[in-house]
């Protein structure tokens, strides 16, 4: 984790003011590693430029961890985002009942602009989606996965007494 101090001193980053004086976006407890990964993961699955900085603005909003958040975008990275973006589109066309459309592939603005307007809904459902079902899970299981833990180190405290 980068050091808070050095953060907080970043001239460019003093234009947030004392947001990021608050403790629980340094901090990893519970809440704001649950909230982290749903944070982060959310932003993942969309399909726009600057992805860590809306998660850092996300993170800030909702008070969690601030570096996991950002970290946490890069699970689209260039080798994992093509099939990513496939199952996405493909659980859009499903969900609104369009076959999927497949188009030879051409580097102008007009293929762009046609592929945008028959493949972008599906698209842009699937990525909403995921975003939501990617942030509802990864809070459940780390919000579990830490009270787990917890009760588990509770019950060996206990058993060694």
């Amino acid at each position: 984790m980068p050091d808070p101090g050095t953060i907080k001193n970043n001239k460019y980053l003093s234009l947030l003011g004392s947001r990021l004086h608050d403790n629980n976006l340094w901090h990893l407890n519970r809440h704001s590693a649950a909230g982290a990964f749903a944070v982060g993961l959310c932003c993942a699955w969309l399909p726009i430029p600057f992805q860590m900085m809306l998660a850092a603005v996300l993170a800030m909003t909702f008070r969690v961890n601030l570096p996991l958040s950002a970290v946490l975008v890069w699970i689209t990275n260039p080798l994992t985002m093509p099939p990513m973006f496939y199952f996405a589109y493909r659980l859009g066309s499903f969900l609104l009942d369009t076959p999927p459309h497949y188009q030879h592939f051409e580097l102008s603005l007009s293929w762009l602009g046609n592929a945008m307007t028959t493949a972008g809904p599906p698209f842009l459902v699937g990525c909403g989606v995921m975003a939501l079902v990617s942030a509802a899970t990864g809070f459940m299981v780390i919000h579990g996965l830490w009270r787990w833990t917890v009760s588990r180190r509770w019950k060996l405290r206990r058993r060694d007494r």
